[in-house]
């Protein structure tokens, strides 16, 4: 059975009969996780193996764990902390802050992949200005050359833990003020001011070989009426083409508030893999995942089920005991302990 284009989530911390049915379903191709789906490391790895014995490729295991205010797993887990703290360490000693992003890449991806999942939704790619408070502390600075670098080494972390790297959110989410889980983004900027910075990092990283994206859920205007998410003009004619982007692309979570301008979720679903989406998420809303999975009944894109198969996690994964004991762990633990500033708050969307 292949990858489907469509990753689902779950609605708590094991597996009911009815979500067995629909990852069963071949148009469903992943899982993300929440929350809401974690208790402890050992529940977190036998839910993970469960999803993973149900398909042949394993469905794709995913979790938004960028550290401070968006990490999902907490107790068990390192308390990762926010990436701006990486910026503010780089203001004063550059060649640190990018050992230190490498070794909080490494210690994020290694700590999941002993848990069995295959990939976080990381690094952020945008930019820092203090105006769009969803992104806020998330993004590494507010110098995109800065934020290459950083997320350069974050992605050099992630990959010798044996995790694809997946940037976000293309073209960038950094130059509006709205929050797309609630309202819609209008970014007015020209494609020359988005190309000066913005999509430097977005580039940069390309370049290093990025496996994955996820794109903005954001009307930049002045160059598309289409979101990103949904328009040819960015997903084909920019990332694939004029950036030469070749790993995989997932829509942001189509049952935000800012993609209701695509229309109904099957029908977002369907625009954005015609756009050039590989994958669509669609997540706290079984009803309308289930709607648009049968709306992508027979859905077949050979190129698109390979650059996903290439994200599943690499080498074997790290017994979670045995992790613990590693010098390597305990070292990064402390070291990325150390420039830890800023109280972890939930964020769980």
């Amino acid at each position: 059975m292949t990858l489907g284009p469509v990753m689902v989530d779950l609605q708590g911390k094991a597996l009911t009969e009815s979500e067995r049915r629909r990852l069963l379903r071949p148009e469903v191709g992943g899982v993300l996780l929440f929350t809401r789906n974690y208790e402890s490391p050992e529940q977190i790895r036998a839910l993970v193996s469960e999803i993973h014995a149900l398909r042949d490729p394993h469905l794709l295991v995913a979790v938004d764990h960028e550290g401070g205010r968006v990490q999902r797993f907490r107790d068990g887990f390192t308390r990762l902390p926010p990436v701006a703290e990486l910026g503010l360490v780089h203001d004063r000693d550059p060649r640190e802050a990018e050992t230190l992003a490498e070794l909080s890449g490494w210690l994020m991806a290694i700590e999941l992949r002993a848990v069995g999942v295959d990939l976080s939704f990381a690094p952020v790619l945008d930019i820092g200005r203090d105006l769009c408070p969803v992104i806020g502390d998330r993004a590494f600075h507010r110098n995109p050359e800065v934020i290459a670098r950083l997320a350069g080494a974050y992605q050099r972390g992630m990959k010798r833990a044996g995790m694809a790297a997946v940037g976000k959110h293309f073209p960038g989410h950094g130059g509006v003020y709205e929050d797309s889980h609630v309202a819609l983004p209008h970014d007015t900027r020209s494609l020359a001011d988005l190309q000066l910075e913005d999509l430097v990092p977005f580039e940069r990283l390309i370049h290093q070989g990025l496996p994955g994206m996820m794109i903005a859920h954001v009307r930049y205007s002045a160059i598309d009426d289409r979101l990103a998410g949904f328009s040819p003009f960015w997903l084909r004619d920019c990332l694939r083409g004029e950036l030469g982007f070749q790993g995989a692309i997932f829509s942001d979570d189509l049952s935000m508030v800012a993609a209701e301008a695509a229309g109904e979720v099957p029908d977002r679903a369907h625009a954005a893999l015609k756009a050039g989406c590989d994958m669509v998420l669609v997540c706290n809303a079984p009803d309308d995942a289930d709607a648009a999975v049968d709306r992508l009944r027979g859905h077949a894109d050979p190129a698109a089920q390979l650059r996903l198969t290439r994200l599943h996690g690499r080498q074997p994964a790290p017994d979670w005991e045995a992790l613990h004991r590693d010098p390597a762990w305990i070292e990064a633990r402390d070291r990325v302990r150390g420039y830890d500033q800023e109280p972890l708050l939930d964020m769980d969307m």
